[in-house]
């Protein structure tokens, strides 16, 4: 690939390390009669590993440069499809219709400046996801793994936490890629729980969240001035916070009784 034109405009980086790709493919727990998307497979290092341990691979490539490559890089395999298209474009649903499969899974290096509204697309269009595995920006993953109290722990940490368990399969520095990037990467594991905590109105919870974390410095009763403070601060009681904590104290388990306490009363 030392003659390829990179697109930096695509966050064109193309793994090389076999030691992180092996990590990557080992990290999700393959269930029989699998499905699994890759977004992004540019050159197919990390692909050639996915037909060989999954049933069926679906790709997105935006990149139509790529075609000869991926076909030669996959002439053995059968098991594979290749979609020419942005993923944020497509009708993700539809596309899986045509398959039999059980189980369900993401496995890709991501670009970095799409990784939000990939995972946001995946919530929000309500794809029957059991894991995803990708690589994204260290520190954005440290944000999606970060705890209560942390620095890192922001509005994007609530809503994936709410969904997902998220743990981190392992750091990948940025000398693992062609092009080199300016900054390192991660390897997160997000599997969805199986049973997700009762929520009333999702859209009124993204709300809220948003909301909390608006001013970062600020405490809960200047963030969330214009809602029911009396209904938020007897949620809080119960956990040990009030009206006087800092939304980054909070676990994705409280934000989901106030927005629970306070869509009752908007309702």
């Amino acid at each position: 690939m030392r003659d390829f034109d990179y697109k930096k405009s695509l966050g064109q980086n193309f793994l090389k390390d076999k030691n992180v790709i092996d990590k990557i493919v080992g990290a999700p727990d393959i269930k029989e009669n699998s499905l699994v998307i890759e977004i992004g497979p540019g050159a197919g290092a990390l692909s050639i590993e996915l037909v060989k341990k999954f049933d069926k691979v679906l790709l997105y490539e935006i990149d139509t440069r790529l075609k000869d490559i991926l076909d030669d890089k996959l002439k053995e395999y059968n098991n594979y499809e290749i979609l020419f298209d942005d993923f944020l474009n497509r009708d993700v649903l539809k596309d899986i219709e045509k398959y039999d499969y059980n189980n369900l899974y993401i496995v890709a290096n991501l670009p970095y400046y799409v990784t939000t509204p990939i995972i946001m697309k995946v919530i929000k269009e309500k794809l029957p996801i059991n894991e995803m595995v990708i690589m994204i920006q260290k520190e954005v993953a440290d944000r999606f793994n970060a705890t209560p109290g942390n620095k890192e722990y922001g509005q994007i940490t609530v809503l994936l936490q709410y969904f997902f368990e998220i743990s981190k399969v392992c750091n990948v520095s940025k000398n693992c890629f062609i092009p080199k990037p300016k900054v390192d990467s991660s390897v997160i594991r997000m599997k969805r729980r199986d049973n997700l905590l009762y929520l009333k109105a999702f859209n009124y919870f993204e709300k809220l969240v948003r909301d909390s974390f608006r001013f970062k410095r600020k405490n809960i009763k200047n963030n969330l001035s214009d809602y029911d403070l009396e209904i938020i601060n007897r949620v809080l009681l119960k956990y040990g916070f009030d009206i006087n904590s800092r939304s980054e104290e909070l676990s994705y388990e409280i934000f989901v009784d106030i927005s629970n306490e306070l869509s009752d009363k908007k309702m």
